[in-house]
C-alpha cells in the first residue's frame, strides 16, 4: 500500500563546515538583484496615473494590467520551481532578466493598451524566471539560517519596490514615458550580476551533490502525514490571500486613494507610495531572523492580524494618520512572507524551488487578479469604499491559530 505522508526534516542535511556557513557575499548580490528586479516592476504601477491620462484608461483597464503581470509572474513560477528542483539551471536568473530588458523597451514605447498589455507580460514573464530560482540561491547560502536568507533576499525586492515609484516621481513624471528606456541599464546590471551569481551556484550544487551522496545513507527520513502537510498548506494560502489583496489596494491604488480623498498631486502621491513601500521594506528584514530565534509562527500570526486595528481605522483619517497608519501596516504587514515560505518549504524538503515558486507565484496572482478586482470595484463604488471594505482582510490572520507548532510537528514525528 502506498504510503500517504509528506518527508519533513527540521534541517537540510549537513554539509562540510565551508560549504555550510553563510555565503553572505552571495545573499547581498541576489538581495541586490531582487531590488533591481522590482524596482523596474514597480515602474508599471508608478505609471498608472501617467498613461491613465495618456491614453484615457479606466481602472478597469489599469486592473487588467496588473492582471497581465501578476498572472504572467505567477502562473510559470510553480512551473519553473519544478523543473528546477530536478534540474537546477543557475544562469537561467541572468536569461530572466534579459526579458525584463525586452519588457522594458516596450513600455518606453508603448501608446496603445495592448502594447502596455504586453509589455507587462514580458516583465512578468522575466520576474516568473527570476524568483523561484533566486530563492534556490538565498537557501543554499543561507548556512542554516534560512529565515534571515530568505529575509535578506525578500528585503531587496522590497526595497526595489519602494524605489520605483520614487523613480517614476522623480525621473519619469517630469520626462515622459520615454524615460523608461534609462531602466534599462538596471536591467543590464542584474544581467551581469546574476551571471556571477549563476557561476557560484553551479559550483556550489557541486559540492552539495557530493556531501548529500557521502551522507545520505546514514540520514534516516522523519515524515509529517501528508493530510496534514496539505491542511497546513492550504491556510498558509489563506495567510497569503489576506496579505497579498491587501497590499494590492496599497501599491495599485494607494497614489489615487490620497488624490482623491486628501488632494494631493501625482508626484506627492508617489513620494508617500514610496514611503509605505520603504516601511514594507524595513518590516521584511524583521521577520526572518525572529522567526529564526522564536519560531515561524508566532511571526506568522502577529504580521497578519496583528495590523487589523490599523486597517480599519485607515480609511476615516486625516492624511497625516494615513500616512502613519500606511508605515506601521506595511512594516508589520511586510513580516509574514519570509516566515510564510520557510515554514512552508520545512513542510516539503527537497522542493525549494517548487515551494518558492508556489508561493510567490500565489503572491502574484492573487495580488493581480486583486488588483483587477479592485479596479471594477472602484470604477463601481469609489477608490475610498474600496478601502473601507479592504480593511477587514488582515482579519483572515485568525486562521493562523491551525498552524502547528514547533512542539505539536515534533509530537507528530514522534508517533
Amino acid at each position: 500500500m502506498k504510503d500517504t505522508t509528506c518527508e519533513y526534516r527540521a534541517a537540510d542535511e549537513p554539509l562540510p563546515r565551508r560549504a555550510n556557513e553563510t555565503a553572505m557575499v552571495v545573499l547581498l548580490a541576489i538581495s541586490f538583484s531582487h531590488l533591481l528586479n522590482d524596482t523596474i516592476q514597480a515602474l508599471i504601477p508608478s505609471l498608472y496615473p501617467l498613461i491613465k491620462e495618456e491614453l484615457k484608461l479606466t481602472y478597469t483597464q489599469l486592473g487588467l494590467v496588473t492582471l497581465t503581470f501578476q498572472c504572467t509572474a505567477s502562473l510559470l513560477q510553480p512551473l519553473v520551481g519544478l523543473v528546477t528542483d530536478r534540474r537546477p539551471m543557475p544562469y537561467s536568473l541572468s536569461v530572466g532578466m534579459g526579458c525584463t530588458l525586452a519588457g522594458l523597451l516596450l513600455l518606453a514605447s508603448a501608446h496603445s493598451f495592448l502594447a502596455i498589455i504586453l509589455a507587462a507580460a514580458l516583465v512578468g514573464l522575466g520576474s516568473s524566471v527570476f524568483h523561484p530560482e533566486a530563492s534556490r540561491v538565498a537557501h543554499l547560502a543561507s548556512g542554516g539560517k534560512r529565515g534571515m536568507a530568505q529575509a535578506l533576499f525578500q528585503v531587496g525586492g522590497n526595497a526595489g519596490s519602494a524605489i520605483g515609484p520614487l523613480a517614476a516621481a522623480l525621473i519619469i513624471m517630469p520626462n515622459g514615458q520615454g524615460s523608461v528606456a534609462w531602466f534599462t541599464l538596471l536591467a543590464a546590471l542584474g544581467m551581469v550580476v546574476l551571471w556571477r551569481v549563476g557561476g557560484w551556484m553551479s559550483q556550489r550544487l557541486r559540492t552539495a551533490s557530493v556531501a548529500k551522496e557521502k551522507l545520505a545513507p546514514s540520514i534516516p527520513a522523519t515524515r509529517l502525514p501528508l493530510g496534514t502537510v496539505v491542511f497546513t498548506l492550504l491556510v498558509l494560502v489563506v495567510l497569503i490571500f489576506s496579505k497579498y489583496v491587501y497590499l494590492t489596494s496599497m501599491t495599485s491604488y494607494y497614489t489615487f486613494f490620497l488624490m482623491e480623498k486628501f488632494s494631493v498631486d501625482a508626484a506627492k502621491s508617489q513620494i508617500l507610495l514610496f514611503v509605505f513601500l520603504f516601511a514594507v521594506a524595513a518590516g521584511t528584514i524583521l521577520g526572518g531572523p525572529i522567526g529564526d530565534r522564536i519560531g515561524r509562527k508566532p511571526v506568522i500570526w502577529v504580521s497578519i492580524l496583528g495590523v487589523a486595528p490599523f486597517t480599519l481605522c485607515l480609511p476615516y483619517v486625516n492624511l497625516v494618520t494615513t500616512v502613519v497608519l500606511s508605515v506601521l501596516i506595511g512594516a508589520i504587514l511586510a513580516s509574514a512572507f519570509s516566515a510564510i515560505l520557510v515554514y512552508a518549504q520545512d513542510l516539503v524538503p527537497g522542493k525549494v524551488g517548487l515551494i518558492a515558486g508556489l508561493f510567490f507565484g500565489l503572491a502574484f496572482g492573487i495580488a493581480g487578479i486583486g488588483s483587477a478586482v479592485l479596479g471594477k470595484m472602484a470604477d463601481a463604488i469609489g477608490i475610498e469604499a474600496v478601502y473601507r471594505l479592504c480593511a477587514y482582510l488582515p482579519l483572515l490572520g485568525v486562521v493562523a491559530v491551525f498552524l502547528p507548532s514547533r512542539r505539536k510537528v515534533k509530537a507528530l514525528l514522534e508517533r
